[in-house]
């Protein structure tokens, strides 16, 4: 038996709504194909962006949308991007696949995206390749209230009122793909752009930093923490390690249970992170941003290697439950998480083909995890079997639990084994009143690689689900390898 014990009377800290961000780069078909389609694209669209896409990702309530990268952030130039799209340069693409973009896709359109999602930009600037007047005019094209050389620029091209923008990157990858930038030499780059990044509109910005590993977040934070409002962090789960990944469909049960426990590396990796930071920041001032995290497997077959294809499974759930889970129990620190990729990338939401769409597991863990935006964490004691094989072991249960405004308490919970259900027994203690049992939604799958194809769209689907209550407590069976999201009655 599983054995959960949530303090229902306690609590303080809020779990960000941000934690629960997205990610569009120019990689791949995220943006075009998968966001993009132009306006003469048979494909339903509003101004050039894709009707049915747009939709799906409403329904998730997505707080913010990271853009144009990744690696592709650096060897982006705005000004190539607005203006009449007939006069718009091509740009090689040279981080993914070498293609060529026609660079339809700018500021206006992304703006346009950011508004008609319900979500807040969140823009990448490029140092690695960029200059500081490059980045403080965009921030002046898009912020810019009066007149000036950057706002008359954007009123001719459409738009005479400024864009309101709050989250602003300095770089990304700064020690590899942004400029293979050393620690220090990186640190100094970033005290001199962000003194000339500006909210024209009179709003203060959020200046986000580019970490990496402890040496560099110690010196960075050392060295220029008190110019930063977050400190962007990225972690991905693979099979093994970045020189080893495995296929995303067709694997074995024993790379199963290694991905999860590359997804359970994720509580670590922060806990690092937020060492260095209390030493620099010990009241939390400066929020941790993993504004990329997920999956990174093997291409589908046949793909273009440098796309990032991949299927998503029952598998990528789990992964998207646990990280979850763990960023709930680091919401003092964790400000903003952004999973990598919006559309078509990685472990993404929404895959698509031609007009055809489809959602993937993973979108339905964001829609069911939707509960605990902006609620408080509860603390919660968990009490879980193992699962041993070999020199691996994991636990086999992962539970977050929180209360929104309206005083309702929802609990998620992931059963990690491929194999055997998990029998949970939920204790709520300083509640006005025992449980009388709780409803949700479960995900949950007879296979360990299914997924939703063009073909079957709704093979992996949440269903409903329910937790008895017996003694005071609730019981709940959970199937294996599922993810259930309830919502207490009492």
């Amino acid at each position: 038996m599983n054995r959960i014990v949530i303090e229902a009377d306690q609590g303080k800290q809020r779990i960000s709504r941000h934690i629960y961000g997205h990610f569009a780069e120019h990689l791949g078909r995220c943006i075009y194909e998968g966001l993009w389609v132009g306006e003469d694209s048979p494909i339903p669209n509003t101004r050039g962006i894709r009707n049915d896409v747009v939709e799906a990702l409403k329904k998730l309530r997505m707080p913010n949308l990271r853009w144009p990268g990744g690696c592709f952030a650096d060897t982006y130039h705005w000004m190539d991007g607005v203006g009449p799209r007939a006069k718009r340069p091509e740009i090689v693409n040279i981080h993914w696949g070498g293609t060529t973009e026609s660079n339809h896709f700018g500021t206006h359109e992304f703006l346009d995206l950011c508004a008609m999602l319900g979500t807040e930009p969140y823009i990448c600037g490029n140092v690695g390749s960029g200059t500081v007047r490059e980045m403080a005019e965009w921030l002046e094209y898009i912020t810019m209230p009066g007149s000036s050389p950057m706002s008359r620029l954007r009123a001719a091209n459409g738009r005479p009122e400024p864009w309101d923008i709050k989250y602003w990157a300095v770089g990304n990858e700064n020690w590899g793909c942004g400029g293979n930038m050393a620690p220090l030499q990186y640190a100094y780059e970033y005290r001199r752009y962000q003194t000339y990044c500006r909210h024209f509109g009179g709003k203060k910005l959020y200046k986000i930093a580019c970490g990496f590993n402890d040496e560099w977040n110690e010196i960075l934070m050392r060295e220029a923490g008190r110019f930063m409002d977050g400190l962007s962090v990225h972690y991905y789960t693979f099979k093994q390690d970045w020189d080893h990944k495995g296929a995303a469909t067709g694997f074995p049960a024993s790379e199963w249970y290694s991905t999860l426990k590359s997804a359970l590396g994720l509580e670590d990796f922060i806990r690092r992170a937020e060492n260095i930071m209390d030493r620099h920041d010990p009241a939390k001032r400066v929020g941790m941003i993993v504004d990329e995290w997920g999956t990174w497997h093997l291409v589908e077959p046949g793909t273009n290697p440098g796309f990032l294809y991949q299927q998503n499974t029952i598998r990528d759930a789990l992964v998207a439950g646990l990280s979850f889970d763990i960023f709930h129990r680091h919401a003092d620190r964790v400000h903003m998480a952004n999973i990598a990729q919006t559309v078509n990338v990685l472990q993404a939401m929404v895959l698509t083909e031609g007009p055809k769409m489809v959602l993937t597991p993973t979108y339905h863990v964001f829609d069911m995890y939707s509960a605990h935006q902006d609620a408080t964490l509860l603390p919660l004691y968990l009490e879980a079997e193992r699962i041993d094989r070999g020199e691996l072991s994991i636990p086999k249960v992962s539970a977050s639990a929180s209360r929104d405004d309206a005083g309702k308490v929802h609990v998620s919970l992931c059963n990690l084994h491929a194999d055997e259900a998990a029998e949970v027994r939920v204790e709520l203690r300083g509640a006005a009143g025992a449980p009388k049992g709780a409803r949700g939604r479960l995900l949950t799958a007879s296979t360990m690689d299914a997924r939703n194809d063009f073909a079957h769209p709704d093979a992996v689907a949440p269903a409903p689900f329910e937790a008895k209550a017996e003694g005071g407590k609730l019981v709940a069976s959970l199937p294996p390898m599922s993810v259930a999201v309830v919502e207490l009655s009492f």
